[in-house]
């Protein structure tokens, strides 16, 4: 029996499936392909789970009444349930980790771990569902199947990542490039291009379904486009990194500072000083991998959130700034401010500190975690009791996202914790930054796979954008990352000590810079109209 046999009768007994067999598989094959992203970066499992959903699809046939008809409902609710079930197991297992924060403070927050380990993806994979459906509702023959799958999952990603606040997280898009060689497309197309293809290509396999025509119609142009796919995306990686250049900024010095400060002691008031003193002591005690001091930098680099209290109303602890930093040495750090008025706001800032000690340009966070910095629908969800994880009140945020520009530094666009995983949202062409800072505290995770994902997608930021990333996290992964992805230098997860290292040189700008993601969509809504279309004639013609 020949591998496209195989393939076919496969498929006969997974399209066959009802019941909870079908559910199980699903789910099992959703959390399967969470295997494909950071940290572990499995992606060829995309080319076994994305098969079966498109099997488990075309097995979700509409239900009939007892008059033999079916309604709206009855239509679309097989596919729905299939796309649904297939999702929460992809992020179920892609996003569980999400629990290790509320376990920081177990015996405030543990109620709410049911909510975020099961609540969580559940709402998520709602976006996968109506992809099935829509899926299912306009593909008729062969290779229709997959195009449609990739246009629809593709346009509810982008929606995911967009609507109610968005959350982008382990688009499918970042299992494709797993390293420097498999990013370089996202500068032409950015991640959501790359979900697309991803799809389309892991899905290739789908196309083995039994009908009168044989096991599928355009067989062997369906796998050979999607063998191209792939070889265009190494192709075109390996030219890119080939040609480009290493290149740094002169005369900037950068140490980032990753305390490994454990976060159940990060905001307790009595490890403020010994907290203090870790950061004075990694800044500036020749600890560094070159011994040097921090007479030895340009710019010192702190984590998300240092001080356990608001920066701005401690002078004394301004002052120890100024002593610790060297004249022409200028800080970068976390912190919380505070505006005081009718309505006092406490923001998640970015401060930039001179050698004086004095506060010289700021920046606050403008894409707020939601029940991580602030509670959705506050008088609701209060009155009953809950509560966001990091402080008693919520923060405010920002009004504004624009580069800082300070003396002696080259501008640079300021991105706190998941800020970055905002593809297409960051830089404009007419205001390019030559790097960007991104602050973050994974702590709250502990070393489970999320900081990996996490670092994983400023990575792409980088390419994407043509600009190199500077990261510090306070357990880590801080790093530094030049435009094409490639880490400079960096220090592991839940490693203590710095990292040294120059500025690399931002590359020319990008495609995707320059256009961001409305080619994507054009093109995707262009395709989904002619598989309408398409699906209209086939119909008639019955």
């Amino acid at each position: 029996m020949s591998i496209s046999d195989r393939l076919t009768e496969l498929a006969e007994r997974i399209i066959v499936l009802e019941g909870w067999k079908a559910s199980l598989l699903a789910i099992f094959a959703g959390a399967l392909s969470a295997l494909s992203l950071a940290p572990y970066h499995v992606f060829p499992v995309l080319f076994l789970t994305f098969p079966i959903f498109i099997w488990l699809l075309e097995g979700s046939v509409p239900s009939l009444d007892k008059h033999g008809k079916s309604g709206f409902f009855r239509r679309i609710w097989p596919a729905f349930k299939t796309g649904w079930l297939f999702g929460f197991g992809y992020f179920l297992a892609g996003l569980w980790w999400i629990g290790k924060a509320f376990l920081v403070d177990a015996d405030e927050f543990i109620y709410l771990l049911p909510f975020a380990v099961v609540a969580l993806p559940a709402g998520l994979a709602i976006f996968w569902g109506i992809a099935g459906a829509l899926t299912r509702s306009i593909w008729s023959h062969g290779w229709t199947r997959l195009l449609a799958l990739a246009v629809c999952l593709t346009a509810m990603e982008y929606l995911r990542g967009h609507l109610f606040t968005g959350f982008p997280w382990n688009l499918p898009g970042y299992a494709f490039m797993p390293s420097p060689l498999f990013m370089q497309t996202s500068n032409l197309i950015g991640v959501y291009g790359i979900t697309f293809v991803t799809i389309l290509v892991a899905a290739s396999a789908g196309i083995f379904i039994p009908g009168p025509s044989g096991p599928a119609i355009h067989v062997r142009r369906t796998l050979v486009t999607a063998a191209c796919l792939v070889a265009a995306h190494i192709g075109y990686g390996a030219f890119v990194l080939t040609t480009a250049k290493s290149e740094t900024v002169a005369d900037v010095k950068l140490r980032i500072v990753q305390p490994a400060i454990d976060q159940s002691k990060k905001w307790d008031p009595a490890y403020s000083v010994p907290i203090l003193e870790d950061y004075f002591d990694l800044t500036n005690s020749n600890k560094g991998p070159k011994a040097a001091s921090a007479g030895s930098f340009t710019h010192i680099i702190w984590p998300e959130s240092v001080f356990p209290f608001i920066l701005t109303e401690r002078r004394d602890v301004l002052a120890q700034l100024a002593d610790l930093l060297p004249n022409d040495t200028k800080l970068i750090t976390g912190a919380m401010r505070r505006e005081s008025g009718a309505a006092d706001k406490t923001f998640n800032a970015m401060l930039v500190i001179d050698g004086n000690g004095e506060i010289i340009a700021a920046y606050d966070k403008l894409n707020l975690v939601p029940f991580g910095e602030y509670l959705p629908f506050q008088n609701l969800l209060g009155s009953i009791g809950l509560q966001q994880l990091t402080q008693r009140g919520a923060f405010a945020a920002g009004t504004q996202r624009k580069n800082i520009v300070v003396p002696a530094t080259p501008s640079f666009l300021p991105l706190i914790c998941y800020e970055i995983i905002f593809s297409g949202a960051l830089s404009k062409q007419w205001d390019r930054p030559k790097w960007i800072v991104n602050l973050t505290n994974d702590a709250w995770f502990g070393m489970t796979a999320g900081p990996y994902q996490h670092a994983h997608q400023s990575r792409i930021r980088a390419v994407e954008e043509g600009i190199p990333v500077v990261r510090a996290a306070n357990t880590g992964i801080s790093m530094v990352v030049d435009p094409y992805g490639r880490i400079v230098e960096s220090l592991k997860l839940g490693e203590r000590g710095t990292v040294d290292s120059p500025l690399p040189k931002a590359a020319p700008i990008t495609l995707f810079s320059l256009h961001g993601n409305w080619p994507l969509l054009i093109f995707i809504c262009t395709l989904f109209l002619i598989l309408v279309v398409t699906k209209q004639r086939n119909t008639l013609r019955l």
